[in-house]
Formats: structure tokens, sequence, C-alpha cells
């Protein structure tokens, strides 16, 4: 319990210290107009209260990921700590503050615009229709998930079947509708729901003080199957929500939509990164107990999150935690479909306070998110290669949107150190993974190893001639 202890501590600290570092980098003007009361339309750009921005983006990018990742995660032992809060702080939520305020800056783009902005046309392009596609998968893994869930505290007429069906239509309602009318009123409920859900496990936690390995014990590869799943890049790319995530900074444009001011960027944005760091920690250590109590056999962490809750919060609190363990990737799972119908309307510069211009982007959208569920769901093998295909395309993402951040900070002579260290360590991460990984090449580790690190010499190399020939200018580019 010290090593997590010291971990929770580290989060804290690290949102007020190094929080606070990366806010003045990027220097916000809390009295420049932001796209909310520029642009407002009365459906995507709308002025909220920031409470409820901060509820909205914390749900919009918890999903499944900071639980059922940090379950997958723990099995690789005492490492996991390290990943979710070092990732957490230097890498996830510095991502996540940049994306948002930059999408600010340039009216309230999607992510795709600001990464063209910044990387070139042709990237631009590129990353169009990769976020889409990323967006669209976000949706048919997360209906499954909650779906299941809901079945089994429900009556046996209601099937997973009906809950798909039922998720799956307040998808549609919640993308086609101002942002006000559903997600706006009860993503705050929803909140409320998953953190007394992760506050309960954290007292629990202390209540009954199991025995818990340390950091000190060694960082050893505890996973069952440790021989084919190496530490790196495996547990980097399983526990991505929960440390850093390429699908936060798709979510961040549509806060920035809704925000009244650039001075709240950093308890939106940085301090939804560092929350979800948070209720990982809570889960990885929560899911190394029950490992160390029932064996590494168990791998459906829907059975390991129920054991959990009610064995240490009791019926009712066990109800009310797995309430909120489905409200979470359903709230990302419609707002990754919202957040694909802004950017097909950006790139198409249609318009969206039409509903008939709202219906031409959704419904071709949504078919492809049936057919890729009903494949999902013909086997657990189909979900599980969705999966992993999700899980690898968010990372990716991530470290596209890094590069962009770092050509920000290059071009306005700022410390680009920030963002170029993690871009350049996701780099590695995501090119060894499709190296190693069954879906991908199949290599062994070592061969693995070898075109990682020669991706990043390659990065390295790119990027020097690339500064050595832009021209730095202090001050801020984008607010001229």
């Amino acid at each position: 319990m010290y090593s997590f202890t010291i971990c929770l501590l580290i989060l804290v600290v690290g949102y007020f210290v190094y929080g606070r570092y990366v806010e003045r980098v990027f220097g916000p003007e809390a009295k420049r107009p932001t796209p909310a009361l520029t642009k407002a339309d009365g459906v995507d750009y709308i002025p909220l209260p920031t409470w409820k921005i901060f509820m909205i983006q914390f749900l919009n990018i918890a999903g499944l990921g900071p639980i059922f990742g940090a379950i997958m995660g723990a099995k690789f032992g005492t490492a996991s700590y390290l990943w979710i809060v070092l990732g957490s702080v230097l890498a996830g939520a510095t991502h996540d503050y940049f994306s948002g305020m930059l999408s600010i800056r340039h009216g309230g783009e999607s992510l795709p615009e600001i990464i063209g902005r910044y990387l070139g046309m042709t990237t631009k392009q590129v990353m169009r229709g990769f976020t889409v596609i990323l967006m669209v998968l976000v949706g048919a893994v997360f209906v499954a998930g909650p779906a299941g869930l809901l079945a089994k505290l429900t009556p046996d007429a209601l099937d997973t079947s009906f809950w798909i069906v039922v998720v799956f239509l307040y998808y549609i309602l919640a993308t086609l509708l101002p942002v006000d009318k559903i997600i706006g009123k009860i993503y705050p409920i929803f909140a409320i729901a998953l953190l007394f859900m992760a506050v309960g496990i954290l007292v629990m936690l202390y209540v009954n003080h199991p025995v818990l390995p340390e950091l000190w014990d060694g960082l050893q590869n505890t996973h069952p199957n440790a021989a084919n799943l190496p530490v790196f890049p495996i547990m980097f790319v399983s526990i991505a929500c929960g440390a850093i995530s390429g699908f936060h900074a798709t979510q961040s444009p549509m806060m920035a939509r809704c925000m009244k001011s650039e001075k709240y960027g950093r308890p939106v944005f940085y301090g939804a990164m560092i929350t979800e760091g948070i209720v990982a920690l809570i889960w990885a250590a929560a899911a190394t107990y029950f490992y160390h109590e029932n064996g590494m056999a168990e791998n459906n962490a829907s059975v390991i999150v129920d054991a959990i809750t009610k064995s240490w919060l009791g019926s009712v609190g066990g109800i009310l935690a797995i309430l909120g363990v489905i409200a979470a990737p359903i709230t990302s799972g419609d707002t990754a479909f919202r957040s694909a119908r802004l950017i097909v309307a950006d790139f198409m510069g249609m318009e969206q306070k039409s509903i008939r211009r709202r219906l031409y982007i959704c419904v071709p959208m949504f078919l492809a998110a049936i057919g890729l569920l009903l494949y999902s769901l013909r086997d657990a093998a189909g979900f599980d290669m969705i999966w992993r295909y999700f899980a690898w395309s968010n990372q990716t993402l991530s470290v596209f949107t890094l590069w962009a951040i770092t050509v920000y900070l290059v071009q306005t002579g700022k410390n680009y150190w920030i963002t170029l260290i993690p871009a350049l360590f996701m780099t590695c991460v995501c090119s060894t993974y499709l190296c190693i990984a069954p879906e991908g090449f199949g290599l062994t580790q070592i061969v693995s190893y070898y075109i990682g690190l020669f991706c990043v010499l390659i990065a390295v190399v790119w990027f020097a001639v690339w500064k050595s020939k832009t021209p730095q200018s202090p001050g801020d580019l984008v607010s001229r």
C-alpha cells in the first residue's frame, strides 16, 4: 500500500506543480474571446458552466479504459503503477491540455484540422479518415460491454440484445441533438456515479489494507503469459486511457467549443486526465489484490469489477458502482459518434444547425458501426480483435497529436521538450507493438525492439533536420 499511496500523491501534486508549468508554457489569455462566445450556434458551440464541462470531459475520456485497461495492465505487476503515474502527469494530461487549448485558439477546430495545421495537408487527410474510423470503432466497442452489464442487472427478458438496441438508440439521439439537451444534463449524474465508485474502492483499499507488492520489490513481469506478452510494449497499449490516449484529443475540441474562458483549460483538460489517472490507479491496485487472492486465471474484466464492488461495497454500493462502469463507456461512445460528426462536418465545410445535414453524416456512420458491432458479437475472438485494433489506433493517434503539439511549441519558441520526449516514447511503443502483436506482424521480441528503436532514430533525425530549417518566433503565433 505504500507504493500505491506514493503514486496517488504524485498524481495530485503533479496537477498543481507540473500542470501549472504546462499552463505557463502555453500562456492562456483569460480575457480572450472563446469560440463558445464568438461562434455560438445553439448546437455545438454553447457556453456551459466550467464544473459541467469538467464532468463531461471526464466522462468523455474515461470509458472502459481506466477501469478495464488498468485491470488488464495490473497483471504485468507494479510497473503498471509507474506507467499510470508518469504517463498521466508527463504525457497524457499535457497531451490533453494542449490539444484542447489549441482547439480553442483555432476557433474550436477538430483534431485532424489541428494536426494538419502543424504536420501538413497530407497528414491532415490521413488523420481525417483515421480519426473517423477510430471514433466508429470506439462507438462499436462501447456498446456490447455496458449492454452485457445491464442485462445482468435486469430480468432475463431484457437480454443483451435488448440493451444493445437501447444503447444504440441513445447514441443516435445524443449525436444529433444539441450538446446541452442530453449530454449537458445527464453527464454530471453519470460522473457522480463513476466518482462514487472510485472513491468507494479507494476507501475500502485503506480499510482492508491488503498486502500489495511494492515498487521496491522489483518491476518484474508477473503476467501468466509473460514470455509472449512483454511489459514493453504490451502494457503501454493495454493501459491507454489511464495514462495517455489519442482518443482524448478528439474529445477536447467538443469542450473547447463550450468553454467561456481560456483560464479554465488546466482544470478541465489537464485536471480531467489526472482524475482519470487516479481512477486507473485505484483499479490497478484493486485488481492486484484480486489477482493476489484469486490467482491470475480470470481474464474477464467485468467479472473482476463485479466481484470487487460487491465484496467491498455491499449489494447497494455494488449496484451503484456497476452503474458507474456502465455509464462510463456509454458516455464515451456517444461523444465518439458526436466527435466523428463534427470532424466530417469540418472537412466537408457542412454547417450543423440543420438536423437534415447532421443526418447526412450520421446515417452512413451508424451503419458502419452496426456492421462492426455485428462482427464483434459473432464470438469473443471478434470482440477481442476489434478491441486490440482500437487500443493500437488509440495510441497511434496520440503520437500524431504529440508531434503536432511539438511543432507548435518549436514554431512559437516555447519549451518543446515537454511533448518531444513523450512523442518519441510513444513512437517507439506503437511501432514496436505493431511489429510484435499477433494482430500485427507477429515478429520476435528482439527484432521488434530493434525496429522500434530504428523508428525513433528516424523520428529524431527527421525532427532535427526540420527544426534546423524552421525559423522560431518568440510568442504565440496562433494569437496573431
